[in-house]
């Protein structure tokens, strides 16, 4: 019988990382209280710390801005043609 693939939901992840980078429990010990295994929980550290700058990224705000832009312009050639 083969083992079912657990998921975690991305606040159970974070929960936990922020808590281990708190530093009042160490990896193996929030690994265990949490029953998973604890180079899971050291990925997801990684993971948390390498996409954190992510937070403070404003590319989703200027390709909206671009695209509004963009739509304006076309819906103003559309309306010369008519």
């Amino acid at each position: 019988m083969s083992r079912q693939r657990r998921n975690f939901s991305a606040k159970f992840k974070s929960d936990l990382v922020i808590e281990l980078l708190k530093g009042e429990k160490d990896l193996n010990s929030l690994a265990t209280e949490n029953n998973i295994q604890p180079n899971l929980l050291r990925n997801w550290k990684k993971e948390f710390l390498n996409n954190a700058s992510s937070v403070f990224d404003d590319k989703r705000e200027e390709n909206l801005k671009d695209k509004l832009a963009e739509e304006r312009k076309e819906k103003a050639e559309y309306a010369k043609k008519v």
